[in-house]
């Protein structure tokens, strides 16, 4: 179900204090789509092109935490791990969803682990894409992200020289798209307050402690743009050695945006993983 005015509007759900914006769609096993932390993100603007291709076989499910996209919030909410962990466990029980194989995309990485590290039982598979979670000495890219001031021009900058490998796929529609997302009223003091100068400790607040890493027990595909410049293929080598039953999938020529860059064969890739 999604809005005739804004696709990036699906339903609402109550989740705790927060009311929850999202897409439900398909059907069968349940696969929950963790989004990025990108300057006027959604569930939908990060995920739209996969959902095409896994829900005719998936229920596909993308919630957009609190801060992000269209999800509805109390003045003085704040932002962090624990926040965003809690809202999508209660997500899962205002669904009334057991269990799902989640797929966690750069930010959504870090807490698609967390899931996985606090609530082991509510994950089924484990897909981390480009993911956040291991500690990294942050990129230039992603400070550039994290540190996004509204304009045309830095949302243009951001999309063309940081997150595709491949410039041409970034069209002036799409980035106005994203601009005008960015200034809605309310997104850019939530999106600054999240990422404050100097942006390192917000890198270590995301990371998970290497012990915790390494008991996590699901079946975990990592999948990497081998040219990203946001969030280092290191980091997907390091989870590749930390966890166990893991494997990893690298593209060459692909950025940050791997669901956009090579979204057909990562759909595959993922449709293939959840299936065996």
């Amino acid at each position: 179900m999604m809005s005739d005015k804004n696709p990036e509007i699906g339903q609402f759900i109550q989740t705790g204090e927060f009311r929850t914006n999202y897409h439900d769609i398909g059907e069968g096993t349940p696969v929950l789509l963790l989004h990025g932390s990108g300057p006027g993100v959604s569930g939908w603007a990060n995920w739209r092109l996969v959902v095409q291709h896994l829900s005719p076989r998936y229920r596909v499910i993308m919630p957009d935490f609190v801060g992000f996209g269209f999800t509805e919030y109390p003045e003085g909410t704040e932002f962090n791990q624990q926040v965003w962990l809690d809202q999508a466990i209660a997500f899962m029980d205002a669904l009334g969803l057991e269990k799902a194989s989640v797929v966690g995309n750069s930010f959504g990485g870090s807490m698609a682990l967390a899931m996985a590290i606090h609530h082991p039982e509510r994950v089924d598979k484990l897909i981390l894409m480009g993911a956040v979670g291991v500690p990294f000495e942050i990129t230039e890219g992603l400070d550039m992200v994290w540190g996004y001031e509204p304009s045309f021009e830095n949302m243009h900058s951001i999309m063309k020289s940081v997150f595709a490998y491949d410039s041409s796929l970034i069209t002036d529609d799409l980035v106005r798209m994203r601009y005008e997302a960015s200034t809605r009223p309310g997104m850019q003091e939530a999106f600054s307050a999240m990422f404050p100068a100097p942006r390192q400790r917000w890198v270590d607040a995301m990371a998970h402690d290497e012990a915790d890493v390494r008991a996590i027990p699901h079946r975990t595909l990592m999948v990497h743009g081998r040219d990203d410049k946001v969030i280092p293929l290191s980091t997907s080598l390091t989870m590749l050695d930390w966890i166990d039953d893991s494997q990893l999938h690298v593209y060459s020529r692909c950025g940050h945006w791997t669901q956009i860059e090579r979204a057909g064969e990562f759909s595959q890739l993922v449709d293939n993983f959840l299936s065996d």
